[in-house]
């Protein structure tokens, strides 16, 4: 998922106290995020984020918050609103197209094409290009990436497989670990297993697990290593609710749909305790 604007303090003792332990990949090892905690998921704003947050998500142009652990964001798989026009002008041919020939738009974000992961020589330079922006999150100091729209191909009329964007995925995953960062599968709970065995997905970053009942996918392969964001607009009974109910990651934020910031309308922010 992505929203129109993408676009604590603390002791460095205390954080290595909270963080999970040193994951060795084949490439380096990485910092896991905390498996306690609060996140503040801060992809419409940066703000100095509230008390009790251990961990904020911001977007790729952002910095990363003082204090406390931070991962990045990439919409992995389709193209960010404001590039919309790079890629029709420089890499339309890594745009997925239907049988006309005309672009194929996810049908919830009107503004983002579906990147064309169906060959290997795509998906090495569609690596190529997204994999800049993650080496960009490890030079700002980001400890982590997650990875938007592993679920692309359910959007792609069929021009996709799991498999495509698999090992697109995996090649995300090796970039990432090579830059000493931690990566997250975001979304697509039914490749939970896949996405952590087979790509190399260190933890998973849900939206609305519990509303869809899908937060035991993620801990079933992740086992800890799980978060959760629900929203205000579409709650399945209150969040005192989510937050008793044992299958929700200890993990677990509310969130405006938006994501705005403190000074916006309709802000909102709590997390499971």
């Amino acid at each position: 998922m992505t929203f129109p604007a993408r676009a604590l303090t603390g002791t460095a003792l205390a954080l290595a106290c909270m963080a999970g332990p040193l994951a060795t990949t084949s490439q380096a090892a990485v910092e896991l995020p905390p498996t306690s905690g609060a996140l503040d998921y801060q992809l419409g704003e940066a703000y100095t984020p509230p008390s009790g947050v251990t961990l904020v998500t911001r977007d790729s142009t952002a910095t990363p918050a003082a204090g406390v652990y931070n991962i990045c964001y990439v919409n992995g798989f389709q193209t960010q609103p404001g590039d919309k026009n790079v890629w029709l002008n420089q890499r339309k041919h890594l745009i997925l197209k239907d049988s006309s020939g005309n672009p194929i738009i996810d049908p919830k974000w009107r503004d983002e094409f579906l990147l064309d992961t169906s060959t290997a020589a795509k998906r090495t330079e569609l690596a190529g290009i997204i994999g800049s922006t993650i080496d960009l999150c490890a030079s700002k100091g980001f400890k982590a990436v997650e990875v938007d729209n592993l679920d692309s191909y359910l959007r792609s009329r069929g021009k996709l497989t799991v498999s495509n964007n698999l090992a697109y995925a995996k090649l995300l995953a090796d970039r990432a670990h090579g830059k000493n960062l931690a990566i997250g599968q975001k979304n697509s709970a039914e490749q939970a297993e896949q996405a952590k065995n087979q790509v190399g997905f260190d933890f998973a970053v849900s939206e609305e697990c519990h509303r869809w009942s899908e937060c035991s996918d993620y801990s079933d392969a992740y086992d800890k290593n799980v978060m959760d964001i629900e929203y205000t607009d579409d709650l399945r009974g209150t969040f005192a609710d989510v937050c008793s109910d044992r299958d929700t990651p200890a993990i677990t934020t509310l969130r405006d749909r938006l994501l705005v910031g403190p000074d916006g309308d309709d802000y909102a922010f709590d997390y499971c305790k």
